[in-house]
């Protein structure tokens, strides 16, 4: 019997992508997506490549009734207000905002500069990372979303951070503009973003948080750069070691902490163009590629890790947790490899 999803906020890019997956699912039906700009409009006014594949118009958030898994597409501070009426209509809520991707209370205040409007559910919603946190994903009822930047950190750091190598890491991201989202701004407008490399956020990124939760205290900071390209993240990690330490010893720990993991590849060739891990060959995917070198003069580590910020650092692993915790296979609707090119 097919289960049941709904959407709230739809028609921004990670609400087209959560169509496209839900489409493709085997095991899910698309049952309701609101907008409230666009109710009573069909689905592929703002996605234009579902036009003869999701026959749906959008509704009204007042109108979406009881389904089997709820997805929450809405701006930061949104979902946490109401977020009892939407646990009311599904035993699985997924919320892809930021609201509840910390455990502690005093730490969203920290890094969001206001007190979490719901604490006391902090504690109960699984952050929605597999590789970390398979286990308690299983028959969760409240997921929370992951940020893309983190995503890309974490799965870069790690092997490492669990080996108690870390010392001090400095992670340079770039960027593509459909972080910024759906809805214009003067950042993200064309005559911005295009053919350049722009900084925008030196040091003190909130997805920072994420990191230290999933990775324990480590000295780590991060800049992000906006680049030409419109969808993937790229970080490239420098860790200072706490010891010194052998290719050999890198590829042990990496197996051992991916190897089983069905959306992590390893990018390590030793010639050709692809030699690393590159978010082009991404698009559209849930892979994450992680690949990592020595510098021989320093002792420096170099981590790499590439997704699609739309697919593994939102969409994609927000269908691989809801399969997850459905107790479904984790693959389920998640096979496509990506273009090349793209």
């Amino acid at each position: 019997m097919l289960r049941r999803a709904s959407i709230i906020g739809g028609s921004g890019f990670t609400g087209g992508e959560l169509l496209r997956l839900l489409h493709g699912h085997p095991d899910m039906e698309i049952a309701q997506v609101t907008s409230r700009k666009l109710a009573g409009q069909p689905i592929h006014r703002s996605h234009p490549n579902l036009r003869g594949h999701v026959d749906v118009n959008y509704t009204t958030p007042d109108e979406v009734e009881s389904c089997d898994v709820l997805f929450l597409c809405m701006p930061h501070g949104t979902a946490a207000n109401e977020i009892e009426r939407w646990r009311s209509l599904a035993p699985l809520v997924i919320d892809l905002s930021a609201d509840f991707r910390l455990r502690d209370p005093a730490a969203v205040e920290r890094w969001y500069g206001e007190p979490h409007p719901a604490p006391q559910l902090l504690g109960d919603a699984v952050y929605g990372l597999p590789e970390l946190h398979r286990d308690q994903l299983q028959g969760a009822s409240l997921v929370s979303g992951v940020g893309c930047n983190a995503t890309s950190m974490n799965l870069a750091l790690l092997p490492l951070a669990r080996a108690g190598l870390i010392k001090r890491v400095i992670c340079d991201i770039k960027v593509g503009s459909s972080e910024a989202g759906a809805d214009p701004s003067a950042g993200s407008m064309h005559a911005v973003r295009a053919r350049t490399a722009r900084t925008y956020s030196v040091s003190g990124h909130r997805h920072l948080a994420e990191v230290e939760q999933a990775l324990g205290d480590i000295d780590i900071d991060a800049t992000i750069t906006a680049i030409d390209m419109v969808r993937g993240v790229l970080c490239t990690a420098h860790v200072e070691p706490t010891e010194s330490v052998q290719m050999k010893d890198l590829w042990k720990l990496y197996r051992g902490a991916y190897t089983d993991e069905p959306f992590v590849r390893f990018v390590a060739d030793r010639s050709g163009p692809h030699r690393f891990p590159d978010p082009r060959v991404l698009v559209g995917s849930n892979h994450a590629d992680v690949g990592f070198a020595i510098d021989e003069r320093s002792g420096r580590i170099i981590a790499i890790s590439a997704i699609d910020n739309l697919m593994k650092g939102a969409a994609g692993s927000a269908i691989q947790s809801m399969n997850v915790a459905l107790g479904l296979n984790e693959t389920q609707g998640l096979g496509f490899p990506g273009l090349h090119p793209a």
